[in-house]
């Protein structure tokens, strides 16, 4: 019963921290710099994550300035926001996220790019924004295993979102986040958005969660060094299950 009350505070205090959020980007980005912009996206993902009953712990240092693509795995609709409450950077989405009710709104607000998946000629449309975005010095972020995983181990990199960093001769970082139990410091799947679980669930099972740690391990950044986007994607999937301990499947395309 505990856990439940617990839970219940916690999604009030979370949708009206999302309400607040799309005050905010409604009256004062409009009037706010890029970087103003940026520092309140971050604020406002750290005490998003306070409200959640979440704690962030940061492990290494992320690129102090762009341009830079950060490569991280896949768990959460937590992931986002955990990556912005420690580093502000642009993400890469489906397009389908753009339409969704307040979030695809605070998504946009957050200079996210959309790309549509099942289509090759706005993967390579995207390949290009991509490369002009980091060509201006920005700091983006993928997920190149395209999907949610259990946290449990990371699926095959898909590559083709590289080849914006071997475009525009860009640094890449690997980025593993990890959800943990603070008491224990094993890996907790209460945030994990996988198969068929629904959002909804995953939510409630994140709330109900007690003393969930969100770690953000940053690797060092590495440039192409005259790898191909296949080659330095798995190399980067390498990177990032070291930072997660996590074991490494099949390679991806």
């Amino acid at each position: 019963m505990a856990s439940h009350l617990r839970a219940s505070a916690r999604a009030l205090h979370m949708l009206g921290h999302v309400l607040q959020g799309m005050a905010t980007v409604v009256w004062r980005f409009p009037r706010l710099n890029s970087l103003e912009r940026q520092q309140r996206v971050q604020a406002w993902a750290s005490a998003l994550l306070g409200k959640a009953g979440i704690r962030l712990e940061v492990v290494g240092h992320p690129v102090s300035d762009g341009p830079a693509l950060l490569v991280a795995n896949h768990i959460s609709w937590l992931d986002i926001p955990v990556m912005h409450a420690a580093r502000f950077c642009r993400f890469v989405s489906k397009d389908d996220v753009r339409s969704w009710p307040l979030i695809g709104r605070l998504a946009t607000a957050a200079g996210t790019l959309y790309i549509a998946r099942s289509s090759r000629r706005d993967a390579q449309r995207m390949v290009q924004t991509m490369a002009d975005s980091l060509a201006q010095g920005d700091v983006l972020a993928v997920f190149p295993e395209g999907t949610t995983g259990d946290g449990l181990r990371l699926l095959p990199f898909h590559s083709n979102l590289l080849q914006s960093a071997v475009v525009a001769d860009v640094p890449v970082q690997p980025v593993a986040l990890r959800f943990v139990t603070a008491a224990s410091g094993e890996v907790s799947t209460a945030p994990s958005y996988e198969g068929d679980t629904t959002l909804l669930t995953s939510i409630w099972r994140t709330l109900r969660a007690d003393d969930l740690v969100a770690q953000v391990h940053y690797g060092v950044p590495e440039t192409a060094r005259g790898r191909d986007r296949r080659t330095w994607s798995e190399d980067m999937r390498q990177r990032v299950a070291a930072l997660a301990g996590l074991p490494c499947g099949p390679a991806g395309d």
